[in-house]
């Protein structure tokens, strides 16, 4: 019987879909950001395209060269902002507005049983709100614009069951960096996962982000957290359209089925260079440290913000600490809370919502020598630089740690 992604293809293929059939499906939502989207246009041009196919129905962020840091830069976002307005493109965000995987969530275009399709390996993010949502190629992305159309093959599922409540100083980013850790950067290659349990039911809409964010991790084609009364809450107000949630039957086939307690969990780090090279913190704690960065749209969210300022308050830190909102409206939250007072005192930089220090573009960079510890999904090497060590972990982690200059366990501050 089907599971969520073999249901939502097939209502978008408008014919009944298995796992691994290829179908032609209709895209509810497509998205390309500053990054991508000139290589999409590109293409689109190349095709002598000369409409999209619904300008209602694509979302264009400004998000990873915000604002402009080169003449390039600002060139390219000129090109955009021109075919914008030719297109008669109105879901257009321009700098400042914040990161894509954030802003289409707070904008209502991640709604349950949608097909969202993002020119970002990280759009998978939008299953945390039951859709199914993927990440493709500017030539891809361009076929869209141009027919509202993708052919995409029905992906088999994994179904994750986690129970057990998170202990004390570790969050979803710890539980997803155990999972990624035991699964492998490629166990769940074209997969679909389904996370299920009392320990995802009982995480918030920004942990479910989180997890689902980094699903592509383990080379998921996406991670989706079946809805749920949170789901409908969040979308009050802010959904575009109607939407229908939709459910895996119960004895719906998966091809693995794998099952994580929680109760005794560590905070996890992931140590240079891969993602799922992850470790307990006792194993690495005291690893000297230039910069930490919270933020980006794994861990810029306002609990973040806030988890850090909680460990953060009336002290300062011993190495430079960015932050980084995931949103303009996160920003303000944060600003009007007094969070952005508690870092500033703290001794954290506050830069503008985007994706600059994550893909190693600006107002964050390391250079060969440096250590980073980071909340951001990738610490590939040179990924934030040239050079340089990258460990990733969750932001109770990297607050801890900016206070000691070193990584250091969330745990031992929280007592």
């Amino acid at each position: 019987m089907p599971t969520i992604s073999e249901k939502i293809l097939s209502r978008a293929a408008g014919k009944q879909a298995a796992a691994d059939d290829f179908v032609i499906a209709s895209i509810d939502y497509a998205m390309a950001h500053d990054g991508t989207g000139v290589l999409a246009v590109k293409a689109f041009k190349e095709m002598s395209a000369k409409k999209v196919w619904d300008p209602g129905r694509i979302i264009i962020p400004f998000d990873h060269y915000t604002p402009a840091h080169t003449d390039t830069g600002a060139k390219l976002h000129q090109g955009i902002r021109q075919w914008v307005q030719e297109q008669e493109i109105t879901n257009f965000f321009d700098i400042g507005e914040g990161i894509c995987h954030q802003v289409l969530p707070e904008n209502g275009f991640a709604m349950p049983g949608k097909l969202i399709i993002g020119a970002d390996s990280h759009s998978c993010t939008y299953g945390a709100f039951g859709a199914f949502a993927t990440g493709v190629g500017a030539t891809d992305m361009a076929e869209v614009f141009v027919s509202g159309k993708l052919w995409l093959r029905v992906p088999q599922t994994i179904k994750i069951t986690v129970d057990g409540k998170l202990p004390k100083g570790v969050s979803a980013k710890d539980l997803t960096l155990n999972i990624i850790k035991n699964i492998g950067t490629d166990g769940a290659n074209y997969k679909a996962i389904e996370y299920y349990g009392e320990t995802i039911q009982n995480l918030s809409i920004a942990q479910r982000m989180t997890l689902c964010n980094m699903s592509i991790e383990m080379g998921a084609k996406t991670g989706i957290v079946p809805a749920d009364e949170k789901t409908f809450d969040y979308l009050k107000g802010k959904a575009k359209e109607k939407y229908e949630p939709v459910y895996s039957d119960d004895n719906a086939t998966y091809c693995e089925d794998l099952y994580y307690d929680v109760s005794y969990l560590e905070p996890q780090i992931a140590k240079p260079h891969e993602v799922d090279n992850v470790f307990n913190i006792s194993e690495v704690a005291g690893t000297p440290l230039d910069q930490v960065f919270i933020g980006s749209c794994t861990n810029g969210r306002y609990e973040d913000l806030q988890a850090a300022a909680n460990i953060l308050n009336k002290k300062h830190v011993k190495v430079r600490t960015i932050v980084l909102p995931a949103s303009r409206s996160i920003l303000l939250k944060a600003a009007n809370s007094g969070i952005i007072t508690t870092l500033l005192k703290a001794g954290a930089v506050i830069v503008p919502p985007g994706c600059g220090p994550c893909l190693g573009a600006h107002q964050g960079v390391i250079c060969e020598g440096e250590t980073c510890l980071s909340t951001s999904n990738r610490n590939f090497k040179g990924r934030m630089g040239a050079g340089g060590l990258i460990y990733l972990s969750s932001p109770e982690t990297a607050a801890a740690s900016a206070l000691r200059g070193e990584i250091a366990d969330p745990r031992e501050v929280l007592i």
